[in-house]
């Protein structure tokens, strides 16, 4: 298979050619890619709305409802950083085709399920095939071009639209299961699934792959174990709260499987994660970057969302197309952070988004019972995701930079994994702060969370200012691995 950019590999990370349009492959491929992505952001909150509905015509207990949601998760955080790498090794093509089909077959199962073991295994198919997908379809994007303006834009879309998808699931989900039936939230998946099948074969293009190394397989099952349980932990603290043995003993399970994964990682011959890849700054701290911006980002609609309905008296559409501005706010985030990285730097937009970010957030800290507040909400909530989103999009620029093609999968792997464990870790421990203050009202427990929300935003923009580095060359980490073929066909991305 060949680059759909057909200009010549540079020989140096300088010599790498600019251009500052896709050509009308990569427009078809990037429209492919990013209704892939679209659909699997919406999957995380579409059948929220419609959980009770599904409860009462399968038969699912009340507390089993949970697992309709957290099934999903668990699948789709815990393989992504194995997925990624086998993406790497097997090809990410390849990958993201096989994702593809599982989440047509998946959903179609989901779709006609007539008792609650089959949709659960439904749940279990599209975490998986986001865990493939993902990684794969993000990996694709950043081969596809070189880093600069192209590929900048080519993130900021996908971050546009992914945080759309996000916003959106619950009113997709909310309008299906009132106008036709919840089972179409699954259907729409299958016409999608049909839809990439047919075209993205002819379309996605990725660099040769060289000499294929052995992979990692006691590094895969222990990460992913490990990501499994802290997943697991995690949504257990938001349903049984954080002292609930079920909450931190996994928790505390994952903490040793990270520390034997790292361990291991620095003894095998052909690492999962290369020690050298996870040393650069730009990896960890950008992943820590990404890590918060969506954590502060679903956990505020969370509270938000708790703010419009049980504090003001709206009801759940009304306060469903409330945060719709915050969504219209976060796909203008991923068009204007291009913009914004071509004239500073990918760091700057992390650093100024999460500021700007923190600022729009901090007055909704004394939002009152009044509903004259739900005018200075949308304000507050269009600009801080405008800003979350150019966070977002800088900090996927930051984390991929200077990685070699033969490495993009793990790249965006790590990437995924951090969007994902930030996606399952905000909204238990905001919702823990605003329960856990002792009032009559729930009013002073919001306005706290949403305090402590902005404060880590303001945080992570100080912490990222000063410890992010952006490298300035792809040959630290190919220098770091001396011994590692470097196929000819692979150019620097």
């Amino acid at each position: 298979m060949t680059e759909i950019n057909t200009s010549p590999p540079p020989t140096t990370t300088n010599a790498t050619p600019r251009v500052d349009r896709f050509t009308t492959t990569q427009k078809i491929a990037m429209a492919v890619l990013l209704t892939a992505n679209f659909t699997l952001a919406v999957d995380f909150s579409i059948l929220n709305v419609a959980l009770p509905h599904i409860g009462s015509e399968l038969g699912f207990a009340t507390s089993a409802l949970q697992w309709i949601v957290t099934s999903f998760a668990l699948c789709a955080a815990g393989f992504t950083l194995f997925f990624g790498r086998v993406a790497d090794l097997f090809g990410r093509k390849r990958l993201f085709m096989i994702g593809v089909v599982l989440l047509g077959v998946s959903s179609l199962a989901g779709g006609l399920a007539s008792e609650p073991g089959l949709l659960l295994a439904a749940r279990v198919g599209q975490g998986l095939a986001t865990a493939m997908v993902t990684p794969a379809a993000l990996s694709l994007m950043t081969t596809m071009f070189p880093e600069g303006p192209t590929r900048s834009r080519a993130l900021g879309l996908n971050g546009a639209l992914m945080a759309a998808g996000f916003t959106s699931g619950a009113v997709l989900g909310g309008l299906l299961t009132g106008a036709v039936s919840w089972r179409w939230a699954f259907f729409i998946n299958v016409v999608v699934a049909l839809a990439v099948m047919v075209i993205a074969p002819f379309v996605l293009r990725e660099p040769a792959r060289g000499p294929r190394p052995k992979l990692d397989v006691p590094g895969a099952i222990t990460i992913t174990i490990a990501l499994v349980a802290l997943v697991f932990g995690i949504d257990n603290a938001g349903h049984q709260g954080w002292t609930h043995a079920g909450s931190w003993g996994p928790i505390l399970g994952a903490l040793v499987l990270f520390a034997v994964f790292f361990r291991t990682e620095s003894r095998v011959a052909e690492p999962l994660v290369t020690p050298g890849l996870l040393n650069r700054r730009n990896i960890g701290w950008g992943n820590t970057a990404g890590l918060l911006a969506f954590g502060t980002f679903t956990s505020l609609v969370f509270l938000l969302t708790l703010y419009l309905q049980q504090v003001l008296g709206y009801s759940a559409v009304t306060a469903g197309l409330a945060l719709g501005v915050l969504g219209i706010g976060t796909v203008l985030g991923g068009l204007v952070a291009p913009k914004v990285i071509g004239r500073t730097s990918a760091k700057a937009a992390i650093v100024a988004g999460l500021v700007v970010q923190a600022a729009a957030t901090a007055p909704l800290a004394f939002a009152g019972d009044s509903r004259d507040w739900l005018i200075p909400l949308l304000a507050c909530t269009f600009i801080g995701g405008v800003a979350n989103l150019v966070a977002i999009v800088g900090y996927v620029v930051a984390a991929t930079s200077g990685v070699p093609a033969h490495q993009q999968g793990l790249a965006t792997g790590l990437v995924t994994m951090s969007q994902q464990v930030g996606i399952a870790l905000g909204t238990p421990v905001l919702s823990a702060l605003a329960t856990g203050v002792v009032a009559a009202t729930l009013l002073p427990g919001l306005q706290f969370a949403i305090g402590v929300n902005a404060a880590i935003a303001l945080a992570a923009a100080i912490l990222l200012a000063i410890f992010l580095r952006l490298p300035t060359t792809e040959v630290p980490i190919a220098a770091a691995e001396p011994n590692r073929p470097q196929p000819d066909s692979e150019s620097s991305s």
